[in-house]
């Protein structure tokens, strides 16, 4: 079942719960091998929600609906030299998938990427969303700047939740400014990260692969090169090696598997969206 818009989304939602048949939340499909299989009755796609719907490049705030592709997002930003901070990452390659990745699945899987080191991952962007719960009520939470966040923050129980709290209809986030960055590799132990990591340089990328470190910058180069080169013999990269996939969750602590079961009640008590997809259970 294919939902346009948000009272489509209301319906499909309280005829599942009216008929008790599950839903696999699903929007482009490339993130659909990742986290624990689960089989449900029906599929709720909700790629037909796409769009900007509001972008405000002085404020930095963006508005989406779930649906919209990564790289129309990407391009709308690029072209105010402004980015997602949590730098959300394709994982076609990795999952052998296909399809068009979308900032919902991004939310859902928690997709982040390197610049996550320095400006905060996916639950440090997403300042409020409109979604549907398991009783077919579109609701929503959060705001559009961080200090209209009163009582529970609920837009980071969102982030990496595998669409087990119920579909997303509306996402709104905080954008960054864009500079120009360069990648530089060196021959050194991942020990020689752990200590750019804790200096002044805010790196947005670091990785060790192949016996080689490497290291992201942007903003003020010709500065922050100089300061890269104490820690060693530094060289420009063409780019960043391809990045490993986070296995799915390992079986959570009994308490903290309460507390989650216990959310999942509140936003769906009948057991509605994925079921086992996060954990079993769940």
């Amino acid at each position: 079942m294919r939902a346009a818009s948000e009272a489509e989304v209301v319906d499909i939602v309280r005829g599942a719960r009216e008929h008790r048949r599950t839903l696999e939340i699903l929007g482009g499909g490339t993130r659909r091998s990742f986290g624990r299989p689960t089989a449900c009755d029906d599929t709720l796609d909700l790629s037909g929600l796409t769009g900007i719907v509001t972008y405000e490049p002085e404020e930095l705030i963006l508005t989406v609906k779930p649906g919209t592709p990564l790289d129309e997002i990407e391009a709308l930003l690029a072209a105010k030299n402004q980015r997602l901070g949590f730098e959300p990452q394709d994982w076609r390659a990795l999952l052998g998938s296909t399809g068009t990745p979308t900032i919902g699945g991004a939310i859902c899987a928690n997709a982040d990427g390197p610049a996550a080191m320095r400006f905060g991952r996916a639950r440090d962007h997403l300042l409020g969303f409109r979604a549907v719960n398991g009783f077919g009520e579109a609701y929503k939470a959060g705001g559009r700047v961080v200090k209209n966040v009163t009582g529970f923050d609920l837009p980071k129980l969102m982030c990496g939740a595998m669409g087990t709290l119920g579909p997303l209809t509306e996402l709104t986030f905080r954008v960054f400014p864009k500079g120009p960055f360069k990648i530089f590799a060196a021959a050194l132990s991942p020990d020689v990260l752990n200590k750019v990591a804790a200096s002044p340089l805010e790196a947005t990328a670091l990785l060790h692969a192949d016996g080689r470190a490497y290291v992201r910058l942007e903003g003020a180069l010709a500065e922050k090169t100089a300061m890269l080169m104490r820690f060693g013999d530094f060289v420009e990269a063409d780019a960043l090696p391809g990045a490993v996939l986070p296995q799915p969750a390992a079986p959570e602590p009994p308490a903290r598997a309460r507390l989650t079961r216990a959310v999942k009640a509140a936003f769906d008590p009948l057991g509605l969206f994925n079921p086992g997809r996060l954990f079993e259970g769940l």
